[in-house]
């Protein structure tokens, strides 16, 4: 199989340019692979097929006038997507990633995005514009967009690619807004052909006899975007995708995806991989062959040394290997990627630091002695003139090495701001340090550099002080989960907020009302014979169930970091408020606390 050579990507060139040279070379060998579930048949794409499609979709919005103008891309998963995309970049119009909605509760972020983008046209399927149409006719906003559907249109109508009808942005990147209104990334082509050259670089892709990438991620997300769809199109290698919710159901179909069609690259978050742990046995592994996966990213979200550890332990059987993970740090901000272990890396590079070292901006190896640690993840290392600094917020200095501090990046896969808004983009993408140096985007993480590693430690602005310690609400929030079974994984939030001068923490923790208690086994004696009578607690929660949950909560989170829960609150499925990536909104939660808009479990 022959795959494109990062090193051979020519000054201007653009992903329309990797297609059109594709179709021209190899029009009928499969770019991409939709897997179908419960359905007949899977669907497919050919480059020649993919090209064709993409430009008959480019013509029309040509001639509806849309070369420049933001246009809203609303479908599911799918090939369809894909097609809709790039037909964006071949009228030079500027596409922003979302999603169909699939209930009212969806439309408000879909409004907000086609609100501050200002955008003229909508891309959708026929059949969603029909179920949509409830919900379009009674917003104005929304009536007055140019609705496309694009599976109306046929191959006929594409039309031979003008180069010069390419703009300067590939798209709009809407931040999932887990802690301020999404914005706008304005992402170049420049961005992202710099960004997926540094993937590529990172994957050694030039080395790899067949490379394969298997995804489940949401096309509207920036990680699934550009590694499900925009790598595989870069390189020129074969693409095998699913829908969310097929890997939700049954995260099997995921490994089996990759062992079935031999697939050597994937991505994502943590909590995928934990899922797979908690829903996949041992009675699934004699189906797997996973010798071909040569990597697995792991990103989006807090990489746990835990998850790795007992992931590559459970899947060895299967040729999962040892160094098979690769953590990766990234933001839309930056386009994805900014730093990250290559494929040849050791394996990962996990150190156990003192908790009141930690506390203190210092990233220390614990001593034996020592019981309150914390075992971090290092992420790896930038590439392709990628820089980054760890800088002392409040002085512009730069850190010492093993200090934590702001995460600043300067290079060429930094965006161009954010759509519409100068202030914000002055704020975040043209900061300097004191001694004048820069311009640099200032992410609001925290981290540090030890031994060549990029160490995340947490949000900024998520930050909780207690005491004059620096807490990290993740760290909380996984105490939490382990507190108790009824806990739900991924859906608690911790937070601070002052009252009477005090900071105060406030613990929030969803319960899966699907939990029941282990059956207890009691021995009762019944006219001199012994009868063993299997009996459970109550089929539903109790208000001493609860109190239970929140005692263990109270004294996990009091034994391992030394702090206090003023409050703890139970909630329904659901009640922990999230971005549309699943990310927690610790700080839209602490609002719906003091508002007392919460789901809780008694209301």
């Amino acid at each position: 199989m022959k795959t494109i050579l990062a090193s051979t990507a020519l000054k201007g060139e653009t992903l329309v340019h990797r297609l059109h040279q594709h179709a021209l070379e190899r029009p009928e060998q499969t770019a991409f692979t939709f897997l179908r579930y419960g359905e007949t048949g899977n669907d497919k794409l050919s480059y020649g097929e993919l090209d064709r499609r993409s430009r008959a979709i480019g013509a029309h919005l040509l001639r509806q006038g849309a070369n420049g103008k933001p246009v809203l891309l609303l479908f599911p998963s799918g090939l369809e997507y894909i097609a809709a995309y790039l037909g964006c970049l071949y009228a030079g119009a500027l596409a922003i990633p979302a999603y169909v909605p699939h209930s009212v509760r969806d439309w408000p972020r879909i409004r907000a995005i086609a609100t501050d983008a200002q955008a003229d046209f909508a891309l959708i399927t026929t059949a969603d514009l029909t179920k949509a149409s409830r919900w379009i006719t009674q917003a104005s906003d929304l009536g007055r967009l140019t609705w496309i559907t694009t599976d109306s249109l046929t191959a006929d109508e594409a039309e031979p690619w003008q180069n010069s009808t390419i703009g300067e942005l590939a798209f709009l990147q809407y931040t999932s807004g887990s802690t301020t209104a999404p914005k706008g990334v304005m992402v170049s082509h420049g961005n992202l052909m710099h960004n997926l050259s540094m993937i590529y670089a990172y994957w050694q892709v030039a080395e790899t006899p067949n490379p394969i990438y298997v995804s489940w991620l949401p096309f509207f997300h920036d990680m699934g975007l550009i590694m499900s769809i925009l790598f595989p199109l870069y390189g020129g290698f074969p693409g095998y995708l699913m829908a969310p919710t097929d890997f939700l159901q049954r995260p099997l179909r995921w490994l089996q995806a990759i062992s079935d069609y031999r697939g050597t690259l994937t991505s994502a978050p943590n909590f995928a991989y934990e899922y797979c742990l908690q829903r996949i046995s041992a009675q699934d592994l004699p189906k797997l062959d996973l010798s071909c996966w040569e990597g697995a990213v792991n990103a989006a979200e807090t990489v746990r040394s835990d998850t790795i550890e007992r992931f590559t332990r459970f899947f060895a059987t299967c040729g999962f290997p040892q160094n098979g993970f690769r953590p990766s740090y990234g933001l839309a901000e930056a386009t994805l990627v900014v730093t990250s272990t290559y494929k040849k890396d050791p394996p990962c590079c996990i150190k156990t630091v003192s908790m009141q070292r930690l506390e203190e901006n210092v990233l220390e190896i614990a001593s034996e002695s020592e019981q309150a640690i914390k075992t971090i993840v290092g992420c790896g290392r930038p590439a392709g003139k990628q820089h980054i600094v760890i800088v002392d917020p409040e002085t512009l200095q730069r850190c010492e090495s093993t200090h934590v501090g702001e995460i600043w990046i300067s290079g060429p896969s930094v965006a161009q701001g954010y759509w519409r808004r100068p202030q914000e983009t002055a704020e975040f993408f043209q900061a300097y340090l004191a001694t004048g140096e820069g311009p640099f985007l200032r992410t609001g993480d925290l981290g540090a550099i030890w031994e060549d590693n990029l160490f995340i430690t947490g949000r900024k602005k998520d930050l909780i002080i207690l005491d004059g310690r620096n807490l990290y609400p993740q760290d909380i929030e996984l105490t939490v989960e382990q507190a108790h079974p009824a806990i739900r994984s991924g859906c608690c939030a911790a937070f601070a907020f002052e009252q009477g001068g005090e900071e105060r923490l406030i613990i929030l923790a969803e319960i899966d009302h699907r939990y029941r208690p282990p059956t207890v086994v009691v021995s009762l004696s019944l006219e001199g014979d012994s009868v063993a009578k299997k009996t459970s607690d109550l089929a539903e929660f109790s208000q001493v169930n609860m109190q239970e949950i929140v005692k263990h909560v109270r004294r996990d989170v009091s034994e391992h970091h030394g702090v206090r829960a003023h409050q703890v609150l139970l909630l329904k499925i659901g009640g922990v408020l999230k971005t549309s990536s699943g990310k927690v909104q610790r700080q839209a939660c602490s609002q719906a606390f003091l508002q007392g808009t919460l789901k809780t479990w008694q209301s």
